[in-house]
């Protein structure tokens, strides 16, 4: 596939690198290209370029910046490059704020979601919630006892087909957790994966399991 990373942070060239492994092409959007120079240059095939130019090059977008950028990286992007495409939503809503007992604080209320909110914002895209409540060092090949379960959700059945491949791709096992209503579900996981973190600077790696 071809796949446009939008996001130059360390989920972001996570999931690309990702993807380079497992034989994809990858552009990946950002607003400051130089901050990707590093990257591209470790990761041979790697391409870099603008949000729009990442947007339309890809046939699968990650979406993977910090929750309250999420919208403005879309828009930058150009809804018509987001048009029919899948975009796998790795963000969360979180404040900025501290915790509260190793307790992030969100900035959705309880009956939304971030990815509620982007696919209302950009209705012709296909907004899938994956990758969100892991950390970066186990979101390709996680190495653990047994397999891990990554949980999505999204409208799109065709959208959550490219989801589970991938993410069976990277190793995972999936839990389809149905429409895009169930990303109010999943969001929150991401605080629960943090507070071992912030309560006991245990951030080694961990995931979810559905038994």
């Amino acid at each position: 596939m071809k796949v446009g990373v939008l996001g130059s942070g360390e989920v972001g060239q996570t999931l690309a690198a990702g993807f380079l492994k497992y034989g994809h092409e990858v552009m990946m959007g950002t607003r400051d290209t130089s901050k990707l120079a590093g990257f591209a240059k470790e990761h041979r095939g790697a391409r870099v370029g603008s949000n729009a130019e990442a947007a339309k090059f890809g046939d699968v977008i990650v979406l993977a910046v910090k929750g309250h950028a999420a919208a403005d990286v879309l828009e930058s992007a150009g809804a018509e490059n987001l048009r029919g495409k899948t975009v796998l939503d790795a963000c969360n809503p979180l404040a900025d704020a501290p915790p509260v007992n190793g307790v992030l604080v969100p900035f959705t209320a309880a009956n939304e979601s971030l990815m509620g909110r982007l696919q209302e914002q950009f209705p012709a895209a296909n907004f899938v919630k994956v990758f969100n409540c892991v950390g970066s060092a186990t979101m390709v090949d996680p190495k653990f006892e047994v397999k891990p379960t990554m949980f999505i959700a999204g409208n799109d059945a065709g959208a959550k087909r490219t989801a589970t491949s991938i993410c069976e791709q990277f190793g995972w096992e999936v839990a389809d957790m149905g429409s895009a209503d169930a990303a109010r579900a999943i969001e929150p996981l991401a605080i629960l994966w943090c507070i071992p973190g912030f309560l006991h600077n245990d951030w080694g790696q961990r995931a979810f399991k559905m038994l």
